[in-house]
């Protein structure tokens, strides 16, 4: 059978429950990848959980009898796979060889903002001069808790130019696939933004698997295991389908909550002390996109 497509917005609470359980499911990846990594190569980790996934949407598109989307779909199915199957994951899965998971989930907390400036930028939409002057104070804030974190001003370590190169890359997939998920179906568009990827990342995993043979525990592999079903398919279900219902502008903000959650869970899983410069940087950073969100929302008098 072929499952009936989304609905266009409709503004309905819906939209923020589904963006909700997206959010959640999400916010295990930060720890999880830092768990991961100390077993696993990042080139593994990055490209063999895009493949796993890969299957698993090859097999529910098939199962399902889903039509080819168009031709034209094709070059924005790419823009998702390149921001959130490819971008996204290696960024963080090297990244996080090098800072802790609190550290780059503070530095991530600029999604919500990223996001919504993607929108604009992708949409066409003249926002108020307010929203970037607040887009722009969230930035500095993330890049000066970036500086202090690394020893001061002049300092900035080379994950955290990852981690901003992540939140880019997250925020075009994020905004793109929002969209596309209006036309195509919410699982359907991360689905099939999969399947264009497997198969260089497939012969990525297997090439690093052949370069560096894993010496994982099973509690790294089951954190792996989560990455590839769950942060790569299963949470983007959810996820794209309160972006489809929307909107966009509001779902984006149940991001915010995500950085509190993934610092959280770093604390209980990795035993990672909450310092005061990371709750202090994560406050200011997610107040800072919270009200660019909210700015963006008001109509213009």
């Amino acid at each position: 059978m072929i499952l009936p497509r989304q609905a266009a917005p409709s503004g309905t609470p819906a939209g923020i429950w589904w963006g909700l359980l997206g959010v959640a499911a999400f916010s295990f990846t930060v720890p999880l990848t830092r768990m991961a990594v100390a077993g696993l190569s990042p080139l593994f980790i990055g490209a063999g959980r895009a493949a796993v996934a890969g299957v698993l949407a090859a097999a529910a598109l098939a199962l399902t009898r889903q039509r080819l989307p168009q031709p034209r779909t094709w070059a924005r199915l790419a823009v998702v796979a390149g921001g959130v199957v490819v971008g996204f994951p290696f960024l963080t899965s090297y990244a996080l060889t090098a800072v802790p998971a609190g550290h780059g989930a503070v530095v991530i907390a600029l999604l919500p903002a990223a996001t919504a400036t993607a929108a604009i930028l992708r949409t066409r939409e003249r926002p108020r001069p307010a929203f970037w002057a607040v887009m722009a104070l969230g930035s500095l804030a993330a890049v000066a808790f970036a500086f202090l974190q690394s020893g001061g001003i002049g300092h900035l370590h080379w994950a955290d130019l990852l981690l901003l190169g992540a939140v880019v890359c997250a925020a075009a997939g994020y905004a793109e696939g929002g969209l596309l998920a209006r036309e195509l179906g919410s699982w359907q568009t991360i689905a099939w933004a999969l399947v264009l990827a497997f198969p260089p990342m497939l012969a990525l995993a297997v090439s690093s698997l052949a370069s560096q043979p894993p010496s994982a525990t099973p509690v790294q592999w089951a954190a792996f295991a989560y990455l590839a079903v769950v942060s790569m398919f299963l949470g983007f279900f959810a996820w794209y389908r309160g972006l489809a219902i929307g909107p966009m502008a509001q779902v984006s903000q149940i991001q915010l909550l995500q950085p509190v959650l993934s610092i959280s869970w770093a604390a209980l899983l990795l035993g990672e002390a909450v310092t005061w410069t990371t709750a202090i940087g994560g406050l200011a950073v997610i107040l800072c996109a919270g009200a660019a969100v909210r700015v963006r929302l008001k109509p213009k008098p």
